[in-house]
């Protein structure tokens, strides 16, 4: 699914304030610290609290052979000022259904500036212009209205909510699903350039997806972002 060209660790996107690039070793700390923390890892699927700190090393692995294998693309987010600086997480991963599913988490320091939501169109933007899928798929805990903001902001629509399996949760929890289709994203993209404006930037506490995790599992739905 995802091209040649972001199966190469020099690969990056740009947005106004941020710069997405693939993940390395030297960011498990900010990763370990940042993922760790319980309102991070308490709204999504698979980070565990406390964050067991020989994990993050093995996680960074991961993330880096899916790359390059073009099983998934998950990148780290970082200010363009300080590109070497992780704050958060964003990732896009295969389902069955050839829709492709992103989730993504961002350290609570960095809430409320709209970078979270910076993140996600950079990235919906990039998955529609190289990608030819028909829509994307994301999910959020009905508990985070932060992250349904978010979404709803990047132009995807609910589609109900559901119990979905959170393995780092124990159980079972309310989740509801949202889904942004290529016809949607490319009349928002015409709007924009014309001169229409979507709501300010108000972020986005407790933004995260259990795709961009730690404890990546790449299965069909399971993460659940915030």
């Amino acid at each position: 699914m995802f091209p040649e060209l972001t199966r190469d660790d020099v690969f990056r996107l740009e947005t106004r304030r941020l710069w997405l690039r693939w993940p390395r070793m030297a960011d498990s700390a900010a990763i370990l610290r940042l993922a760790g923390e319980k309102a991070v890892a308490e709204m999504t699927a698979s980070i565990p609290h406390p964050y067991p700190s020989q994990a993050v090393e093995p996680f960074v692995f991961a993330t880096r052979k899916g790359n390059a294998l073009g099983e998934h693309l998950v990148l780290a987010i970082t200010p363009r000022s300080k590109p070497n600086e992780l704050i958060g997480m964003i990732g896009a991963h295969k389902q069955a259904s050839g829709v492709p599913f992103i989730g993504y988490w961002l350290g609570t320091p960095h809430w409320n500036k709209g970078y979270a939501t910076e993140a996600v169109q950079g990235l919906i933007d990039t998955l529609f212009s190289l990608v030819e899928v028909p829509a994307i798929d994301a999910d959020t805990r009905v508990i985070n209205p932060a992250s349904r903001r978010v979404l709803e902001k990047s132009g995807f629509r609910s589609e109900g909510s559901f119990l979905k399996a959170l393995p780092a949760r124990g159980g079972l929890f309310p989740c509801e699903q949202f889904r942004l289709d290529r016809s949607t994203w490319s009349a928002l993209k015409s709007w924009s350039s014309s001169g229409w404006k979507t709501q300010p930037e108000i972020d986005e506490p407790g933004a995260a997806l259990a795709e961009a995790s730690p404890r990546l599992q790449q299965t069909q739905g399971e993460p659940c972002p915030a």
